[in-house]
């Protein structure tokens, strides 16, 4: 498989994370991240994670708030891509029941995802996730 087919294959199987981590199953994502101990993750559920122990530890935690969820959409914003370190720029929908909720609620992300390329094939080395999808006015942003 040349490395292009590879790197889509790898933000194929970052979707599919994204749809097990919906039902509550952190395992996809934890096998698309390098094994490397520089890796890291920001979602909305804390600060950044780092490290192998902090980042899966994190991916388990986000997993716990979600369950019966689907990917909904996946909007291509942009990427950067070199030989062997790639960014993806994407917008996530998804619905799930979130916490001790009943009912399914729409989710949507802007997500950054950057892949390195490594012996074993394109891998994570950093996700960032956040709610902030629409314009905010300047108070809320510096009152965060």
């Amino acid at each position: 498989m040349n490395d292009s087919l590879n790197l889509e294959f790898a933000i194929a199987q970052s979707h599919a994370a994204l749809g097990a981590i919906l039902k509550g199953d952190p395992t996809l994502f934890r096998t698309l991240y390098s094994k490397s101990e520089d890796i890291t993750l920001g979602n909305p559920f804390g600060p950044f994670a780092r490290g192998q122990q902090e980042v899966m530890a994190r991916l388990a935690g986000a997993a716990a708030n979600y369950r019966d969820g689907k990917v909904t959409q996946v909007e291509s914003i942009a990427r950067y891509v070199s030989s062997d370190l790639a960014c993806i720029v994407e917008v996530e929908c998804s619905q799930a029941k979130v916490g001790g909720g009943a009912e399914l609620v729409s989710i949507a992300v802007r997500v950054t995802s950057v892949f390195t390329l490594e012996q074993n094939g394109w891998k994570l080395v950093h996700r960032h996730a956040d709610p902030i999808t629409t314009p905010r006015p300047a108070a809320s942003v510096i009152n965060l």
